[in-house]
This record gives structure tokens, C-alpha cells and sequence, in this order.
């Protein structure tokens, strides 16, 4: 009786030790923000139908899309277009632009038209293809290679043209002189004559493609080599890839409603608020990275023409809270599967969600637990009884990954339905040459024929060889699940399950043993592998924090001395808080994001329980180390952990930006950014990789987890799969439990 009193003591002061840090600044207010978000419009089916190369938007909001197949729109609220041109009309149209009067005009390989209560008729007198037009007052110039055209009251009078017939745009002046941008040349073509902008001190390239006046009326003129930009017909200034451009081809210019400029290229489109860049490509963004053209409706949503269809972006206005159920509804829906594991899904149409199946993947338990802790951060935050049932069914996962190996301990990395055939990781048929090649590579690999075995009752699939991460994993859940969600009952039901998994690892010397009586590949922690072998040397002090970690919160939720003794006896006999000093290591050869989260899963079972002064200095130093190496990843996963470990809001706004940022689409669709002249390619900080110089925004890059690169240039699967969102659910509810994010206003 005495003991069991003992370790309910110490679990209740244990639990103040877990409450929000008092130590933190006052946190960021949930304030409402702009969320962009992409929606596709595919025109129709058909040679060029998709191919876009010019658009505008009515008075009424209607699109007006040029396509190399003809012209069509879309009505405001509509989701199909509707083709204009008859079929003997059909053909490429170059350009189109509404007038002062809302008359809608159209440069096509035939002439013009004009758009009228009956539809659109044909301008009588010009024949000849139009490259691009331009009204002004009572008037609309239209260019061509054959000629300049005057159009007033539908007659339309031709003249000689002023510049070079390679036109590709022109744009009315407020002095109704006209700027024309060729492949030759920028034209100015007033009252007083023509002035040809060619010379490399005139302008960037003589390659001209697009122009758009600012809101400041400055000019600004896009093609090969990126922008020049025009005061008063003086050059002032140039945009270059190295301010900002995604690339030094420039297809396009437009100025938005809020005055910033989108500039189109083949890489996506880069929009400039007078300071800083962003871009929008990929396909979470875009149909397609070639951009001709963009324009804006009432609302400010951006309707881009690209090389395969027309995508909208639009906005609008959220909160993290309201952003948080957004992700967590797509999670509830699509990725938590039997029995309560929580992963990616498949998409079988790529980007079609309406279309998945559920997956597996080796860290199907660490990623779970990562799932548990972000329910029970959510009900300590909200009480929601939603969040709880989440985190109790989330945690009953968790332990059947113990109960269903039928052994005394040993943790499955996950299971799958006895019905499954596809599973990412299938069982190994190796030859002796094969294994004798995998072992000069790395001497540490374990040879594992059969990785599936079926449950006692025939329902699962359970896989072993579990790796140190699952383990980690799984106690970062459950301290977080014992503290702040667990009533009595079920806290004797968590006591009994680590202490199985404790119990097991010690007997095992401090290691994992599988089916087969020998450790996992990963799962060591032992003083013999992490000391002794120098193959195991880049582990040495991440596992060293991992086992600690384990004791430690073993300890806490059981009151058993046993646990203690053998965390101060690894502590002092074996080495391992030197070990744990510089856990994090920089070695370039060793440096792993893996390991960066492993830490940050393990560091709160030490810093939130130890009571030592002095173990808490090296813990706390370590802990300093790490996070000096990982603040650069602007991840608010890492900086809450450290900022809750100690007392600080590090890195708040650049945690706040991410969580804002990061698009609602949850989709892994292929995001390259190796190509970007913006961007300069490097090997660090992982060596054996190519990374970006910097991290770029959430919305510039591929979705990824904590254990991922985030200046790896090339991240995503095609759109085949879609992420549980949990990667930003946890940091999130996490933010809100330790006060680094306010309630929303």
C-alpha cells in the first residue's frame, strides 16, 4: 500500500512538471489571415483545347480564356466552359481584353472579334492574325504581323505597323501612346515618333514578351533575362533571378488588385509585394509551371492561364484554429485505419481524394504516437470528449502493436490486415552473394527473410524488425497520453504496458530482440554496441538519450526504483551523460533529420521529469546543442519542443509564418525546386545530399514530416499520396497547450 501511495505521489507531482511553461512570453494571437488555396480548371477535352495562352475577366466575372483550339468561358459560379467559336471559326487566339465599356475583345489568327448581347462577331476588314490588342477611350489598337489596326465604332482602319511584326503585347500609356513588346525590341510609339528600347543599356534582353504598369506607373517589362522596369521612359531599375525570380524567363506581367505584381514564367509564378518574392508552382498550385497569363476578378482570386488548363487561386480568410480542423477532418476521414493507426493513404486517381485506399510504412507506430500526443495536447487544450476518445483509441493501437506479437514484450513496427498483398515492405528472399554484398556495405545490417507473420487469430499481419524510432515514438505518445488524458483506470492500463516494453528492453541487454533472439536493426541502446562498437558510434548519443528518456518516464507513470537504478546506473557507469552532452551530432557524414526528431521526441521524457539540478544542467545543455543545429529548419515542431523544455518562445514568428503558409492541400504532389535560378544548390547540412541555401517557404516546397529534409530541392510522390496532416496538428495543439498560440480572436 505504502508503494502504490508512493507512486501515485510522484505521478501527481510528475504531472505538474508537464503543465504549460509559465516561462514563455505572452504567445501569438490567432489572428484572421489570407489562406490561398488552388482550384484546377480543366477546359475540355481535345488537340490544344488546354493549351492557354491569353485571359481576362468580365464586369459579370465570367473567364474569357484563348486557347490554340478557339475561345471559350466560364460563367461566374460555373464549373464547365463554354466554347465561343463556330467551327470553321475555331482556331489560336493570342489575346483578349475588356474595354472601359466592358466590351470584350478578342485578337485571334483570323482577326478580331468583339463580344456583343448576341455572342461575338467578327470585325469586318481585318483577316490577318492579331497578336495583341489594346483599347483606349473610344478606340482599340490591334497588332499583328501585317499590320496595326484602328478600331472606333467597329470600323476598323488599317496602318503600317510602328515596330517589328514579332509583337507579342502592347499596353496603353495614360498619354495613349503605346508600349510594344517584340522579339526584336521594347517599342514606344507616340505623337512625336517610335523609340526602340534594344541595347543592353536600355533594357535586360531585346527578347520582350509582356508589359504592365504599376501601381506606382512605373513600366515593367518581362522576357529573357527576367524584368526592366521604366520611369518616365527611363530605365530605373531590373529583377534578375538573384533578386527573386524563380527564373530569368519571363512569359508574363500583371499587376493584382492589391497592387502587387504577378510575373509569369516557366517555372510558376512569382509574385512581388515590393519586397519580398513568392511563388506559386508545382501542381498544388498550377495546372502547369509554363505561365502565359494572369488576371483578376472582383473577389482577387487569380485566374492563371498555363500550358495545360486554367488554375484559379484563391483565398480566403482563416485561423489556425479554423485551419486546425480543416487538416484534422481530412485526417478523420482518410488516414486513421484499423486498428487506429494513423498514416498516409493512397490516391488512385492522383490528386483525386475522393479516391484512396489506406497504406502502411515502417514507422507506422512512431507516427501514430505523433498522432496520440497531438489528440491529447488538443483535449488538455479543449476538453473536446472527441479528442479524448481519438487519443484513448489511438493509444489502444499502440499497445495491440505489443499484445498482438504474443511475446512478453516485443513491440510490432505495425499490422495490416490478413487480406493485404501490397505492403510497402514485403517479406526478403536474398541470396548468400546478395547478403554477402549488403554486409561489406554496411557490417551493422541484419538479415530479416520474414518480416510479416500472422496474428494468433489469423485477422493481422504484424511486421518486426522494429526500428529505436518506433519505440521513441511511442513513449513521447504516452507521455503525453498519461498526463494530460488518462483517467485512473486507464493509467494502470499505460503503467502495465511500459512497463512490458520496459521490462523487455532490459532484459534484452538494454536492446530490442526480435522473433529470432537477436536485436532489431536500429533497436540498440545497449553500453556494449553504443561504447564499444565503433560501428555504432554516429547512434551513440541519440540512443543514449533514447534509453534514458525510456527509464525515465517508465519511472514516472510506474513509482518503481527498479527503473531509477538502472537510468543512474547507464548515467554513472556506463558514460552516458557525456554521452548525452553532445548528443546531437555534427559530424557531416552523420548529420540526419531522422535523428534531429528522434531527439526532440526524446528530450521532454528527460527534461520534463528530472528533478536533478545537476543532470538537469547537461540535459539542458544538450538540449541547447541540438536545438542550435535545427533552429534554421523553421520547423514550429522543434521550436515548440525546445521553446516547452526551456521556457522560451524561440522562433515564434517563423513557427506562426510556417503554420499560416503551409497550403490546405494535403496532397504529396511533386514539387521541384532544383531548377530555380533563385536558389543555389549546396551539400549541407546533410552532405551525401543537395539542398537549397535556405529553407524556402511551406508553400514553395513539398510536404514533408519532422523527420524530413526540409531544404531537400525535390520532394513528392506525383500526387499518388496525401499526408495525415499531423505533422502540422501536433505542432499546433502543442503551440496552443504551452501558450505559444493564443485562442483564435
Amino acid at each position: 500500500m505504502q508503494n502504490r501511495l508512493r507512486m501515485l505521489a510522484l505521478s501527481s507531482i510528475f504531472a505538474l512538471l508537464a503543465a504549460p511553461s509559465t516561462n514563455a512570453g505572452a504567445g501569438a494571437a490567432d489572428t484572421p489571415f489570407h489562406q490561398e488555396f488552388h482550384e484546377p480548371y480543366v477546359i475540355g477535352d481535345g488537340p490544344g483545347v488546354n493549351d492557354v495562352r491569353t485571359l481576362a475577366v468580365d464586369r459579370s466575372g465570367s473567364v474569357w480564356a484563348g486557347t490554340r483550339a478557339g475561345l471559350y468561358v466560364l460563367r461566374k459560379g460555373e464549373r464547365r466552359w463554354t466554347p465561343l467559336m463556330k467551327a470553321d471559326e475555331a482556331g489560336p487566339v493570342f489575346d483578349i481584353a475588356i474595354a472601359d465599356d466592358a466590351t470584350v475583345w478578342i485578337g485571334a489568327w483570323n482577326g478580331v472579334y468583339r463580344s456583343t448581347a448576341k455572342g461575338i462577331e467578327k470585325i469586318a476588314g481585318i483577316d490577318q492574325p492579331v497578336a495583341a490588342l489594346c483599347p483606349t477611350g473610344q478606340e482599340v489598337f490591334a497588332l499583328g504581323p501585317d499590320g496595326m489596326w484602328r478600331i472606333r465604332a467597329g470600323q476598323a482602319t488599317r496602318h503600317a505597323l510602328p515596330c517589328a511584326r514579332s509583337i507579342h503585347a502592347v499596353a496603353c500609356d495614360a498619354d495613349g501612346s503605346l508600349w510594344i513588346a517584340t522579339a526584336v525590341g521594347l517599342y514606344h510609339y507616340a505623337s512625336n515618333g517610335v523609340t526602340l528600347y534594344q541595347n543592353e543599356e536600355d533594357i535586360l534582353s531585346a527578347e520582350v514578351h509582356d508589359l504592365a504598369f504599376a501601381a506606382d506607373g512605373s513600366l515593367w517589362v518581362g522576357g529573357l533575362g527576367g524584368l526592366t522596369i521604366y520611369k518616365r521612359g527611363k530605365r530605373v531599375r531590373v529583377l534578375v533571378p538573384e533578386d527573386g525570380l524563380p527564373t530569368g524567363f519571363v512569359t508574363c506581367v500583371s499587376r493584382g488588385p492589391d497592387g502587387r505584381m504577378w510575373v509569369g514564367t516557366t517555372s510558376g509564378v512569382a509574385r512581388y509585394n515590393g519586397k519580398t518574392w513568392s511563388l506559386r508552382h508545382s501542381r498544388r498550385w498550377l495546372l502547369n509551371d509554363e505561365v502565359r497569363d494572369v488576371a483578376f476578378d472582383a473577389d482577387g482570386t487569380a485566374w492563371v492561364a498555363t500550358a495545360a488548363g486554367v488554375s484559379a487561386i484563391k483565398r480566403k480568410e482563416m485561423t489556425l484554429a479554423a485551419k486546425a480542423g480543416h487538416y484534422l477532418e481530412v485526417c478523420l476521414a482518410r488516414h486513421v485505419r484499423e486498428p487506429g493507426l494513423v498514416e498516409k493513404c493512397t490516391l488512385t486517381i492522383p490528386g483525386d481524394t475522393s479516391n484512396w485506399q489506406p497504406r502502411d510504412d515502417d514507422n507506422d507506430g512512431q507516427y501514430t504516437a505523433m498522432y496520440l500526443a497531438m489528440e491529447s495536447f488538443r483535449y488538455a487544450v479543449t476538453k473536446d470528449a472527441k479528442a479524448r476518445t481519438n487519443a484513448k483509441k489511438a493509444f489502444d493501437a499502440q499497445r495491440f502493436l505489443q499484445t498482438v506479437t504474443e511475446t512478453p514484450g516485443f513491440v510490432a513496427r505495425t499490422v495490416v490486415p490478413a487480406s493485404w498483398t501490397g505492403m510497402a515492405d514485403p517479406n526478403e528472399t536474398m541470396s548468400e552473394q546478395q547478403w554477402a554484398e549488403r554486409r561489406v556495405r554496411d557490417p551493422r545490417s541484419k538479415r530479416v527473410a520474414q518480416r510479416w507473420r500472422p496474428s494468433k487469430d489469423g485477422k493481422w499481419l504484424w511486421k518486426g524488425d522494429t526500428s529505436s524510432d518506433e519505440i521513441t515514438g511511442h513513449f513521447f505518445g504516452y507521455v503525453f497520453y498519461y498526463d494530460l488524458v488518462a483517467d485512473d483506470a486507464e493509467k494502470e492500463v499505460v503503467r502495465a504496458h511500459v512497463r512490458r516494453m520496459m521490462d523487455y528492453i532490459i532484459d534484452g541487454g538494454y536492446v530490442l530482440k526480435d522473433i529470432d533472439g537477436t536485436h532489431t536493426r536500429w533497436a540498440v541502446w545497449s553500453p556494449e554496441k553504443l561504447n564499444g562498437d565503433p560501428d555504432w558510434a554516429p547512434e551513440r548519443g541519440v540512443n543514449s538519450v533514447e534509453i534514458l528518456s525510456f527509464l525515465k518516464a517508465t519511472y514516472h507513470m510506474t513509482g518503481d526504483e527498479k527503473y531509477q537504478q538502472h537510468y543512474l546506473r547507464l548515467l554513472r557507469e556506463h558514460g552516458y551523460l557525456e554521452n548525452v552532452r553532445f548528443a546531437k551530432t555534427l559530424n557531416p557524414s552523420w548529420r540526419t533529420h531522422i535523428d534531429d526528431e528522434l531527439l526532440a521526441l526524446a528530450y521532454p521524457g528527460l527534461l520534463l521529469y528530472e528533478k536533478d539540478p545537476d543532470l538537469r544542467r547537461v540535459y539542458r545543455e544538450s538540449l541547447d546543442h541540438w536545438y542550435a543545429a535545427v533552429k534554421d529548419d523553421q520547423s514550429p515542431f522543434l521550436n515548440f519542443v525546445y521553446g516547452s523544455l526551456a521556457g522560451k518562445d524561440a522562433e515564434l514568428d517563423e513557427s506562426i509564418a510556417f503554420l499560416r503558409d503551409n497550403p490546405l492541400d494535403l496532397v504529396r504532389w511533386r514539387v521541384d525546386n532544383s531548377r530555380r535560378e533563385d536558389v543555389r544548390l549546396r551539400r549541407f547540412p546533410e552532405t551525401g545530399l543537395l539542398q537549397t541555401d535556405r529553407v524556402l517557404p511551406a508553400s514553395e516546397r513539398g510536404i514533408i514530416r519532422w523527420d524530413g529534409n526540409p531544404f531537400q530541392p525535390v520532394e513528392g510522390d506525383d500526387g499518388e499520396t496525401e499526408s495525415d496532416g499531423v505533422f502540422w496538428l501536433l505542432p499546433y495543439w502543442m503551440g496552443r497547450y504551452y501558450g505559444f498560440i493564443k485562442p483564435p480572436q
